[in-house]
């Protein structure tokens, strides 16, 4: 009978031991109840959980109360020490091996989404904007030198995102931005432009992958081998672009052909976790425990262990689910799109973009065009965006972009009865609005 029990008992931890010798995603998603297991061992290595420890420092990972301890995942002394990300902490041995084997896990899930070439990652417990500032203030100048002090401009293919600039800003850096063109229906901005735009004070540029319609990707790839040409530090940020295989290829042809020194994506966007951390990753390993050290103080580790969760939940056959659902998902809200955009005289827009679809608003009013948002908002629709660029230039990436449209997404996550729901109440708010 124990024989019986331990044969139990092994099939139950085995997948723990495969974890810890392979440092890689599990093919098949862990239940709740072992990712519990898991946490709560890790956890009670914290010296927080002895009971017989004298606790007088300041900083005891004391709690009021034991909810605190469970959407912590139990690792309340955080991540980290002061200055140094993924440095071992003393007080929690349990947290820095959880840390450590969740940075193992996102190397694993961007080489299996398309970038064997990077060396090293790690997830951050801030968002992509703060991530970003973390990064170029990683990598930026020895100010001290006198032939340095005036390197202070960002190179920054125009996007309308407040995050970027903030991010830029938050350091006291300056944007140099590098407006876009209009091709058709779509927003790029053409590497020649960025050529042209640099100059002795710029030290490095980020460049986009992912974002809404009708602004398209950087020429990545280009923008690479110009870094590499003026020695300039290439960020590129890919916020929700691990869940696009298109644009993880074009990412990974940049760090082929040229210098990239950081990518950074959302763990909310791409693997389902929530709000508050980003992943880090880079072809140099060196470079990734540069960023590491500037990250002041210690780390919330809750965004740390959501992401590891999520990942032993799905597991490799589940996020390659994920994201052939999400490509089915996608072609399929154009379908509808399409067929509705047929209906009252509009079009879908031609605008490459692997997640969203854009249609035309022409045969809406001014007003109608501001109606129409609200009338989604009311009947619940989340996340669609209308825009009229006679009332706001800002997020279409260009001054004078001719057309009004909505943009929809067919992200990771989504399903079809969210798209059926969607598109069914844009066609009862269009007719609201135009009666």
């Amino acid at each position: 009978m124990l024989n019986r029990g331990q044969l139990v008992l092994n099939q139950y931890i085995d997948p723990i031991r495969i974890l810890f010798q392979q440092k890689a995603i599990p093919t098949e998603g862990w239940g709740d109840e072992q990712i519990e297991f898991l946490l709560h061992i890790l956890a009670n290595m914290d010296t927080d959980k002895d009971q017989n420890a004298s606790q007088v420092g300041e900083r005891e990972a004391r709690i009021a109360s034991k909810l605190s301890l469970k959407t912590s995942g139990g690792f309340c002394h955080g991540v980290g020490r002061s200055g140094f990300l993924t440095a071992p902490q003393p007080k929690a041995p349990g947290g820095s091996i959880m840390y450590e084997i969740t940075n193992y896990l996102a190397r694993d899930i961007l080489r299996k989404c398309g970038l064997p070439n990077i060396k090293k990652a790690i997830v951050t417990p801030i968002a992509t904007g703060m991530s970003l500032a973390l990064t170029l203030s990683a990598f930026k100048p020895d100010w001290s030198k006198r032939e340095l002090q005036n390197k202070r401009k960002i190179l920054l293919p125009r996007l309308d995102h407040n995050s970027i600039l903030k991010s830029i800003s938050f350091l006291g850096l300056e944007p140099k931005i590098v407006e876009g063109t209009i091709f058709g229906d779509s927003v790029r901005i053409p590497l020649e432009d960025i050529q042209n735009a640099y100059d002795d004070e710029c030290y490095a540029i980020v460049s986009f992958t992912s974002f809404f319609p009708p602004r398209e990707a950087d020429d990545v790839k280009g923008i690479s081998k110009f870094a590499k040409v003026k020695n300039l530090v290439h960020i590129i940020v890919n916020a929700y672009g691990v869940q696009s295989p298109e644009w993880m290829k074009m990412i990974r042809s940049a760090i082929d052909a040229g210098r990239v020194d950081a990518i950074i994506q959302s763990t909310d966007k791409n693997f389902l976790s929530p709000v508050g951390g980003a992943l880090i990753a880079s072809p140099e390993q060196e470079k990734i425990e540069v960023i590491s050290q500037t990250y002041p103080g210690r780390a919330s580790a809750s965004p740390v262990v959501n992401f590891l969760i999520s990942m032993l939940s799905l597991g490799v056959q589940g996020y390659e689910d994920l994201i052939q659902t999400q490509q089915e998902n996608r072609k399929y809200l154009e379908d509808r799109l399409s067929s509705f955009a047929k209906d009252i005289n509009e079009r879908i827009m031609d605008i490459f973009n692997p997640v969203a679809v854009a249609m035309t608003l022409n045969t809406l009013k001014e007003d109608q065009l501001y109606a129409l948002g609200g009338a989604l908002y009311n009947l619940r629709v989340t996340g669609p965006r209308v825009y009229d660029p006679n009332q706001k230039a800002f997020g279409t990436c260009v001054n004078g972009y001719p057309t009004p449209y909505i943009v929809m997404n067919a992200a990771i996550g989504s399903t079809r009865e969210d798209i059926d729901k969607a598109v069914a109440r844009l066609e009862k708010a269009y007719k609201q609005i135009k009666t």
